[in-house]
């Protein structure tokens, strides 16, 4: 079982020259065909906003005492309840906040989902959707998760066999509780 509990607040926060810098995943699984083998498709998992009104990859500030690669971890668990490996960063964006009126820095991940809970610290908050890539994108509202999407397809598409990352080369999931 997992015990976590959604951090809060920016006191912690990382900054790059003034720019709040956020961390986010697209989770992401490998469909299986009817005979039991991996088909070359794949779904990513959106969830909404707090409020309802959007669709988006779950992502979050970075805060000072962890890497970016748990910041991702953590965002993809507290958000949409799903544990997983991350991998290699998609790029880093210069996005201005809708909110906030200033602008951010973001880095995105894919992860390859593991295990999707049952209860997490957002539930209450947030739906969680598997879609097709073709559907996410159209209905993801920020261009650069878009962006980071097209990275992920771009990079799954051209593996000879959509293999996800060799064991050694995963970065190990942050340890809750």
């Amino acid at each position: 079982m997992v015990c976590v509990v959604s951090r809060t607040g920016r006191q912690f926060q990382r900054y790059n020259k003034g720019r709040r810098q956020v961390v986010g995943c697209i989770p992401y699984r490998l469909k299986i065909s009817s005979d039991g083998t991996i088909s070359d498709e794949f779904e990513v998992l959106v969830i909404s906003s707090q409020k309802g009104h959007a669709l988006m990859f779950p992502k979050g500030g970075w805060e000072l005492d962890e890497s970016v690669e748990e910041a991702a971890s953590r965002e993809s668990l507290e958000e949409a309840g799903v544990i997983g490996d991350v991998e290699r960063q998609l790029g880093k964006w210069d996005f201005l906040s809708k909110s906030r009126g200033t602008f951010y820095e973001g880095l995105m991940f894919p992860m390859l989902v593991k295990d999707e809970l049952e209860l997490w610290p957002e539930q209450h908050l947030r739906q969680r959707i598997w879609m097709k890539v073709d559907e996410a994108r159209e209905a993801c509202r920020d261009w650069w998760m878009k962006e980071a999407l097209d990275v992920l397809v771009h990079r799954l598409s051209s593996s000879p066999s959509m293999k996800p990352m060799e064991e050694d080369t995963k970065i190990p999931l942050i340890s809750t509780c």
